[in-house]
């Protein structure tokens, strides 16, 4: 009995191998007919016997290639076709563009293979790709996904490259940025006075040679350029510190092999599988006791970034440079976006670079590399960029039209198609005109691409975020205002598919209140609609506003004064006699309310006590204090929690750590190990959250136990644990971030879904 049907795919489906995979499934299964991408995915007509059709189908969801994943698939019968043969035909440009777009992929195994073999076409070729890996989203300038539409399309294929890449048996059948020596890209090395130094394998060689002799280079990968140099070497790695003007923030660096990072880093069994997956991100990692790398790469760290290299280019390099392990990171000039552009190396590199390394696959979408760590077992993003954004994340409800814009700091934006939502590459900090024309370029190129009907904008309810000029360049129906810490909870909620009502524990460092003050260490209850606050930080002043985040002695001193009064000037004093001439200013700004903010935020908590430790007395990077002080803290030891109170106050409980802050300054008297104050300090706030959490349900014992804890402090791995620890011990269903970053990162998913949240809730009325 024949039967013809017609599949409909929706998914990760284009630039993945998908059509050649349909094409070889049909004709294992002795099928007939077309498989064809369009603006929706990919669409399958197939006739055969019907046990065998059934059979086709069911392999679908079974085999389907490494890089895709199947969203939806759609069957309908259809009257009989008489096709003659099985074949992949020309893309169709038409469709209401329901496709999920191609994210870049490390280089695979096989593609290695190949370029280690020297009887190989592409031994040694530093663009060798197929379906299974290589670039994707960073050089696709229109869908669908196909050569003449990305920066390949200049590239004319030699005949070999074009046999291959027409052979429906070949795994680079349709591998869009296929190329090979003959046909394809090359490499350059640019000095930084703009000579040409040498091309192909001279100037791999030569960039291997100068790196070796400690001399700091740009490197184009997929997403961007990088900064890099010998990681075991003191003098390059503290010279490239300078010139970048990055004095104590931790450096990423890039391993040939899983067993050279174990030489330095200790890697879990899940560490490693992140490592070597496609996506290949940063990976923090616990570094060995006796680590051979520079002292400066992760100063005063117990952690550090690791990748291993994901662009054939890398491999090569490392190869160069006798294996040894690289400093790799983004390259860019302080606050500004990562370079991506060959011409704009001199401009914005030139001062920090002494060599280039670049090609002519020109980067359409630049894409920062993504950061991970591991927190038992369960992925925590830093940063969700190259490897996974754009690509789609499923809702259970309609989010078609939803535009958000994210926050201030580590800005993502994000758009709503039905039932997908697709969250874009990280942008960085909204605080230059640079990095606004880049949030602009990449927000327009994936609405071109996504096409949402574009009915509500949804911003921050802070003022003057950046945020709220650019949704008015939009014409939107309607803008929604989502308050910051809300919409991390609505991140956290919809990360773990919970639509009830839940308590949430929201630590982070700044976020505009309804009340007019900056919060950051909140209880909620609600869901994606609404929320009740129940429990915050007693606020305290921030005498000179921002500057009290750059630098943290001034949050100190304005947090003692709010709690201590005339006693926390005099500790003040003692504290910070650098500062001595200052204190009667800010003392002057606290009373009379002169550019002063108040605040009650985990973030400033956290960076006064680092400075009263004298751990960090100015930060030179975003959250250098409280990382810091993090880092001395010890999970495994045993200690007591410092005292504490918690008062009620207007029906909310509000966290008060005066009595903490007199007995830190008592045991930093007595010579207490920092490391130790560290550590009782972190279990004070998980034992203070934990007993306000107790009361609270004592308060509303028909209140949900479940509870989502979100906000950037919780990247602090104590934080993390032992909160999870206590408050399931305590009887509450405890949920995390696994697929969205805690900290802003995560914002514009927050932000879309409280949006859908309220208008299902309009229309349901």
């Amino acid at each position: 009995m024949s039967e013809t049907v017609k599949v409909s795919i929706v998914g990760k489906v284009q630039g993945v191998g998908f059509r050649p995979f349909i094409y070889q499934l049909a004709n294992e299964y002795g099928l007939k007919g077309t498989v064809q991408n369009n603006m929706d995915g990919v669409e399958v007509f197939v006739e055969g016997e019907l046990a065998q059709v059934e059979l086709f189908l069911q392999s679908i969801e079974q085999k389907v290639p490494r890089l895709s994943r199947i969203d939806q698939m759609v069957i309908h019968k259809e009257s009989y076709k008489g096709y003659k043969d099985f074949s992949i035909i020309k893309s169709r440009r038409q469709g209401t563009s329901q496709l999920v777009i191609p994210v870049d992929a490390g280089v695979c195994d096989e593609c290695l293979s190949d370029m280690n073999d020297p009887n190989n076409s592409r031994y040694q070729y530093p663009f060798i790709t197929c379906t299974q890996c290589g670039p994707r989203y960073t050089i696709i300038d229109e869908l669908p996904y196909d050569r003449p539409f990305t920066s390949m399309a200049h590239f004319d294929l030699c005949p070999i490259c074009e046999s291959e890449y027409n052979d429906p048996i070949d795994r680079r059948h349709h591998a869009q940025p296929i190329a090979c020596p003959e046909c394809g890209p090359h490499i350059k090395l640019v000095s930084n006075d703009g000579s040409t130094v040498a091309e192909y394998e001279e100037a791999l060689k030569l960039a291997g040679q100068f790196l070796l002799e400690g001399k700091i280079m740009a490197v184009k990968g997929i997403g961007g350029f990088h900064l890099c140099c010998d990681a075991s070497n003191d003098e390059a790695v503290a010279l490239m510190r300078k010139r970048k003007n990055r004095p104590n923030r931790p450096l990423a660096v890039m391993s040939f092999s899983i067993d050279h990072v174990k030489d330095f880093a200790v890697v879990s069994a899940e560490e490693e599988q992140m490592l070597k997956s496609p996506e290949a991100p940063i990976v923090i990692l616990k570094k060995q006791t006796d680590d051979h790398l520079a002292e400066k790469v992760a100063p005063d760290m117990k952690t550090i970034g690791v990748m291993l290299p994901y662009a054939p280019l890398h491999y090569l390099l490392l190869k160069e440079v006798d294996e040894r392990t690289l400093v790799m990171t983004s390259a860019n000039a302080s606050g500004l976006p990562i370079v991506y552009k060959n011409e704009e190396c001199s401009q914005y590199l030139g001062e920090i670079a002494d060599f280039y390394l670049i090609h002519n696959r020109n980067i359409l979408h630049p894409s920062d590399d993504s950061i991970v760590q591991m927190v038992q077992g369960s992925t925590d993003f830093f940063r969700k960029s190259r490897g996974y954004s754009p690509d789609a994340l499923f809702s259970k409800k309609n989010v078609d039209g939803i535009v958000s814009f994210g926050g201030q700091q580590k800005t993502t934006f994000a758009l709503g198609r039905n039932h997908q939502v697709f969250i874009g590459p990280h942008i960085g900090d909204l605080d230059s005109l640079n990095t606004l024309e880049h949030y602009k370029n990449e927000l327009q190129h994936l609405l071109k691409w996504v096409k949402p009907n574009q009915e509500i904008g949804v911003i921050d309810y802070h003022p003057n975020y950046q945020t709220r000029q650019l949704v008015n360049e939009f014409s939107f129906k309607e803008v929604v205002e989502v308050q910051h810490h809300h919409a991390h909870m609505a991140a956290c909620l919809a990360d773990n598919g919970i639509e009830e009502k839940t308590f949430a524990i929201i630590l982070d460092g700044t976020g505009y209140g309804f009340d007019g003050n900056i919060w950051g260490f909140e209880v909620f209850y609600g869901d994606c609609k609404e929320v009740e606050r129940l429990a915050h930080l007693h606020y305290t002043a921030l005498p000179g506003g921002e500057a009290c985040i750059r630098e943290p002695w001034r949050n100190a001193v304005g947090m003692l004064l709010t709690l201590l009064g005339e006693e926390g000037f005099k500790i003040s004093e003692q504290l910070f006699p650098a500062h001595k001439e200052a204190l009667p200013v800010l003392r002057a700004m606290v009373e009379k309310g002169l550019n002063t903010v108040y605040a009650g935020s985990c973030g400033r908590l956290f960076d006064a006590v680092s400075s009263m430790l004298g751990i960090c007395d100015k930060s030179t990077y975003d959250g250098e204090a409280a990382i810091s002080l993090s880092e001395l803290a010890n999970v495994d030891q045993k200690v007591d929690a410092y005292s504490y109170e918690i008062k009620e106050h207007e029906q909310q409980l509000i966290f008060n750590f005066s009595r903490m802050l007199l007995e830190i300054v008592e045991e930093m008297t007595s010579g207490k190990d920092v490391k130790d104050i560290s550590t009782a300090f972190h279990e004070t706030i998980v034992q203070a959250l934990v007993d306000g959490m107790n009361r609270l349900h004592m308060t509303f014992p028909q209140y949900n136990k479940k509870i989502v804890l979100s906000g950037g402090s919780f990247h602090n791995r104590y934080l993390k644990k032992r909160l999870i620890a206590c408050l399931s011990t305590a009887g509450f269903e405890v949920y995390t971030h696994h697929r969205i970053p805690c900290n802003d990162g995560g914002l514009s998913y927050g932000q879309l879904m409280v949006a859908a949240s309220k208008r299902e809730e309009r229309t349901c009325v």
